[in-house]
């Protein structure tokens, strides 16, 4: 099991390294992500798919049109942890 996040390292964390994310509701980090087409979008969804079923760690997902909107918390945890973290980063590095 992964610990919870102190709301220090939850501050820290989108201050610098997930700068383009929000939080939302104190437990979830959320991003929206503009796609250049429909099937752009879908291709980077199937990308954050296979990270996120590697790491056992998989994000809400919200597709409307061109903008794909990411949602992670941590639901057994009941809060944002290191696995959320990390596999924000990783949507980061995938995203447009």
């Amino acid at each position: 099991m992964a610990d919870r996040l102190t709301q220090n390292q939850i501050d820290d964390a989108l201050e610098s390294s997930l700068s383009d994310w929000t939080l939302e509701g104190g437990d979830t980090i959320r991003r929206d992500i503009t796609a250049g087409t429909f099937k752009g979008g879908i291709t980077l969804v199937g990308q954050v798919a296979e990270i996120a079923d590697s790491m056992d760690h998989h994000p809400d997902i919200d597709i409307r049109w061109t903008t794909i909107t990411f949602r992670l918390s941590t639901h057994s945890e009941g809060g944002l942890t290191d696995n959320d973290v990390r596999l924000a980063a990783e949507i980061d590095r995938l995203a447009p």
